[in-house]
């Protein structure tokens, strides 16, 4: 596809924080079920949008005294499934974490498909990409 578009986002907020996150995980959702390249730059608390170690947990105030019950969303299987959707429609993602963030964060394991850059990284991304937005914390 001669036009295919190649679109970048950069995320900050960690997950869970606001709806910030959850709405860049809409917006490359459909990125990518439209078949684009995508990048994603995951900076500051976004390092642990894909963090690896993620775990569901009961609730008992909500009624749920088991995990299963409560069925907490973890962000990293929401990246994992992007990250399959991508493949599923033809383009390609490149989903990086900021490394001095992982490293100031303790955010070292991340799922597959993630790897670890810089900064530099961003700015390479972003003057390739067609397209790129910033969602930027408060």
């Amino acid at each position: 596809m001669a036009d295919k578009k190649t679109l970048t986002f950069a995320l900050m907020d960690a997950p869970f924080e606001t709806a910030r996150t959850t709405t860049a995980l809409r917006l490359i959702d459909i990125a990518a079920r439209r078949g684009y390249d995508i990048n994603v730059f995951a900076y500051e608390g976004a390092v642990f949008v894909p963090f690896a170690l993620q775990k569901q947990h009961s609730n008992p105030v909500h009624g749920h005294p088991e995990v299963e019950e409560e069925d907490h969303p973890l962000p990293r299987e929401w990246v994992s499934a992007l990250i399959d959707e991508v493949m599923k429609n033809g383009g390609k993602i490149d989903w990086v974490n900021c490394g001095l963030c992982v490293d100031e964060r303790g955010a070292g394991e991340s799922i597959e498909g993630v790897r670890r850059g810089a900064p530099g990284d961003f700015w390479a991304m972003a003057t390739a990409s067609d397209n790129t937005l910033v969602i930027a914390t408060k």
